[in-house]
Order: C-alpha cells, then structure tokens, then sequence
C-alpha cells in the first residue's frame, strides 16, 4: 500500500510509520515539526520508501501521486498548562488540525478512493459520567472550556469523517486512542507519564495535580500501534476504542514510578487541575476484542521500563 500520514513525526505517527514500513508499505509523510520531531523520524528518512514532507495540515494539500490510505494523525494533544506545544498553548492551530486539517487529508481519501483513519481520542467523551467508556456513549463535554479546543477538534472531525462516509462513500476508520505511553514522548510534553519519570529520574518528588484519586489507563505505543494496523485493515467505520482497560490512580502510578527508579523522594500534591480534567478514564474495548480480536499485550511495568530506559537516555544526552 501507498499510505500519507499526517502527523507522522510524532510519538504515535513515527512508530506507525515504522510498522508500516516493516510491513513493506510505502509511507509519505506530511507534518509541520510543531509538536514533531524529524528525531523520532532520523533512522528511516533514508528507506526507499519513505518521504518526508514538511507542511502544515491546514493548507491545501496537493499530493500527486495516488494513495490507498490516508491516516490523519496530526495535532498537538498534550493537555498540560505549560507544555510549550500543548493545545492549551496552540488553540487555534488545534482547532484549526481538526477541522480544516481534517478536512483536507479528507479531501486527498475522496480523490484517490482512498481509505480514511481519524485519530481521535478518549477525550470526546469529556468528563465521562459513564464508565468505563462505550463507543455509544456521547459524552460529556463543555464545548466553550479551555480543554475544548481539543475535545470538540476532534468531536468535530468525527463529524465531519462520518458526513465523508455518508456522502462521499469514503471509506473510514476512527480510532478513538486512550492514554499511550512509550519511547519518543518528549521530555516537555507535560502530560504525566514524561512528568513523574523525569522528575523520578532526577530524583525529584513527582508533581500530583489534585489529590492523585482520579485514575488514567495507560496502554503502551506498540500494543496501540496494532491495534490501528488492525481496524486500517477491517471494514469497520464507526468509532473503535482502542486502549489499556487496567485502571490505575495517578496516585498508584506515581508509586509505581517512583519504584522502579528507585526515587525516595515521593510525591507532592497541588491544586491545580486543569478546568475540566477527567475524573476517570477507562476504555470498553470489547468492540475491539470481538471485531478485531485486539487485546493489550504489554504489562504496565514492562512497558514503564522501555519508556524509562528512553527517558533517561535523553536526560544523559
């Protein structure tokens, strides 16, 4: 296959782009570096079968040659307050990913007939008031609060997927992705999995926003990674869940960390939340498991170790 995939010097996009590659595709892809990396990207820019090029997603986008997928996996999408490159930072470029970037790698599926994957996010269902998540369940969202210009981006895009398919007879896939943590998540990204190993691994006490009670599942980049390579696969055009179901306090996960680093300093609680951040997160995957036969495979701590093992050899550089 011939695939574009926006986004894909990203965490998730540049280890979908190895996969693919490994799997004897051809990959074209297409990202402005705004929260990319051509680092994540270096050790296959010289494949045969990859081009790289750099372009905002919100332009126009003027592909030449046919593709038989398109995997729109650009945005910013880290919520933290002071990540540089956070959406809270870069509103209107996040608004601008999901909608006209949507829009356009849209447009290059309808041209060549092409297959469309959406990467959405567990944060369409807002502040859940249902749990776990179900594909079925609509949400519960403030479309107007800080975090909204990355909630209703991708509550937008969805929309605008399924009028595609319904109009257009595109063919679609959304996969609606959870807390993924692995290699290649930068050190500044602000969300907690790069925080708490950090700050553990200079032997800091790791920063718990709240009173560390509301709980995250975390799935790790190559369990994600197939599970996507699956439903690109299939035929299935509705939303899919694709996620770690083991629930686990932000409390416990700063414990565990801290554990495996060997960190006596602890943990420090503070105030403040971000407006609106979620209670609780945990996917329903049973669409997944009966449709796609998917499951998670790797075990926190494993996984935990691959990504302290990049950490720190990021701090040492």
């Amino acid at each position: 296959m011939h695939i574009l995939i926006t986004g894909g010097a990203g965490f998730i996009g540049s280890h979908l782009c190895d996969r693919l590659l490994e799997d004897g595709h051809n990959v074209v892809v297409l990202d402005n570096l705004v929260t990319g990396s051509l680092d994540n990207i270096a050790h296959i820019t010289q494949d045969k079968n990859f081009r790289f090029i750099n372009q905002n997603v919100a332009e126009y986008i003027d592909l030449q040659d046919p593709v038989d997928a398109v995997m729109h996996f650009a945005s910013p999408a880290s919520p933290s307050q002071t990540a540089p490159n956070g959406y809270l930072q870069l509103p209107i470029q996040t608004l601008k990913a999901g909608a006209l970037g949507t829009l356009n790698a849209l447009g290059v599926a309808k041209k060549y007939n092409s297959i469309f994957m959406l990467a959405s996010t567990s944060e369409v269902y807002g502040d859940p008031l249902v749990h776990p998540q179900t594909e079925d369940y609509w949400g519960n969202v403030n479309p107007i609060g800080p975090r909204s210009v990355y909630d209703e981006a991708k509550r937008f895009a969805e929309a605008l997927t399924m009028a595609y398919h319904r109009t257009h007879n595109v063919k679609t896939r959304i996969v609606r992705i959870f807390n993924t943590y692995g290699p290649r998540m930068a050190i500044d990204d602000g969300r907690v999995v790069p925080n708490f190993i950090c700050q553990a691994l200079r032997n800091d006490p790791l920063t718990i926003y709240g009173d560390g009670s509301q709980t995250r599942s975390f799935c790790y980049v190559s369990d994600l990674i197939d599970g996507i390579i699956l439903l690109l696969n299939s035929d299935i055009t509705s939303p899919t869940n694709i996620g770690n179901p083991h629930e686990i306090t932000i409390l416990e996960f700063a414990q565990t960390i801290n554990r495996l680093i060997n960190n006596p300093a602890g943990t420090i609680l503070e105030n403040n939340r971000t407006q609106g951040d979620p209670e609780q997160r945990k996917p329903n995957i049973t669409k997944a498991n009966q449709m796609l036969s998917w499951h998670p495979k790797v075990k926190l701590e494993k996984g935990l170790a691959e990504t302290i093992s990049f950490f720190k050899n990021q701090l040492d550089d």
